[in-house]
């Protein structure tokens, strides 16, 4: 497991029902560093939640929680982070933007945040 490999989780959410919540808690108690851009400010665990498109340094995931449609404001600032990942959760696989990923030495992984942490895989 890459411990400490900061993380952006897109689509985040302060609903306890969904996936981007519990993911950012389970990164957390994994002890990833991790940031959180979302609909609104918010707090999860420990993180605050920005709506703002900042640039974070040394980000090497970006894990996604948002679908394809609303994923397109985003492609140009993902890549500007030059993650060395990013993550597609399941109903956010994006072809688009895993070749745009792929044209800028970005790895696309269609795979679970939540199941990679329990795994080991992460």
């Amino acid at each position: 497991m890459q411990k400490n490999k900061k993380t952006l989780v897109l689509g985040a959410s302060d609903n306890p029902e969904r996936y981007s919540y519990l993911a950012i808690n389970k990164l957390r108690s994994h002890d990833v560093e991790t940031v959180a851009i979302g609909r609104k400010k918010t707090k999860v665990a420990d993180v605050e939640v920005g709506t703002e498109k900042k640039q974070f340094e040394d980000i090497n995931t970006v894990t996604i929680y948002l679908n394809e449609q609303n994923q397109k404001e985003y492609y140009d600032y993902i890549v500007s982070l030059h993650p060395s990942r990013i993550i597609f959760n399941p109903g956010s696989e994006n072809e688009e933007l895993s070749n745009l990923a792929k044209a800028n030495g970005i790895k696309p992984l269609e795979a679970c945040t939540l199941v990679l942490l329990s795994t080991g895989q992460f």
